[in-house]
């Protein structure tokens, strides 16, 4: 019975036109965000220094005119999609297509990814917040010092590993959902000459380096440095030092501002 009244009552929420077009919202503030990181990296690129990284774009805009105010804004458009996102765990996918749902293992994946995803845009969230009232941290720093405390246990390294192979397969996830478009499928729209190459780009570049990130951490815990583990940013910095350095981070900035434009397809299109 419990459980019938909660399934309702969040129904009934995602019936609401207001939460619809906030969490809408929050695809627009990630597509800035990817935008920033994509700046970051072709800033890299040419020599200057940056965070390449959710963290860094926080950064870039708590350092503008009205920064805290355009971080708050952000925080509001990440948890109200975070919280659409807790709400498809609960109802199903696209809980504004009644009988749009999917049954059996499709479910649960798609159920596990909703609340996966929901506890991403909240950590982004709550790190604009904190950048916002002047207590943020870059994200490499954080990750680089949680990986070396868990490297100073079995199982610690045990956590690592796992960590690293659940990273290395959402980037892997990327680049297929990249390259067969199955992005489409989120769409209320077919794919077209401008959002199809969007979203191809877009997903496998982030792909390839979140996989990177993943295989970073893996050489983090084998070879007990701390500094490998430090996250997207040096992943992505990792790049800078590969032949024809310049030439990827070029090609990564370019991924990632095509995934941060797709954000913004994503804020009007959306199956919701």
């Amino acid at each position: 019975m419990a459980d019938n009244t909660m399934h309702n009552a969040v129904r009934a929420a995602t019936d609401n036109k207001g939460f619809e077009y906030t969490a809408r919202a929050g695809y627009s503030t990630s597509g800035i965000l990817h935008l920033l990181v994509g700046y970051i990296m072709l800033r890299l690129a040419f020599g200057s220094a940056g965070n390449a990284d959710q963290s860094g774009a926080l950064a870039t805009l708590a350092a503008q005119p009205g920064g805290a105010v355009a971080l708050w804004l952000t925080a509001a458009g990440l948890i109200a999609l975070a919280l659409w996102r807790l709400a498809e765990t609960v109802v199903g996918s696209h809980p504004t297509e009644p009988g749009a749902e999917h049954d059996g293992a499709r479910d649960i994946f798609d159920r596990i990814k909703s609340i996966s995803l929901a506890v991403v845009y909240a950590g982004i969230a709550v790190g604009a917040v904190r950048y916002a009232t002047g207590g943020g941290q870059s994200n490499s720093q954080q990750n680089s010092g949680l990986t070396a405390r868990l490297l100073q246990s079995g199982s610690g390294k045990a956590l690592l590993l796992a960590a690293a192979a659940v990273i290395t397969a959402v980037g892997g996830y990327h680049v297929y959902k990249g390259l067969s478009t199955k992005f489409e499928d989120d769409l209320k729209i077919p794919g077209g000459p401008v959002v199809t190459p969007l979203g191809i780009v877009g997903y496998a570049a982030k792909g390839a380096v979140l996989a990177g990130a993943g295989i970073l951490l893996v050489v983090a815990t084998i070879t007990a440095d701390p500094a490998k583990g430090a996250g997207l940013d040096a992943a992505v910095k990792s790049l800078g030092h590969a032949p024809f350095g310049r030439i990827l981070l070029v090609a990564a900035a370019v991924g990632f501002a095509a995934y941060g434009a797709f954000c913004f397809v994503l804020a009007r299109f959306a199956r919701m």
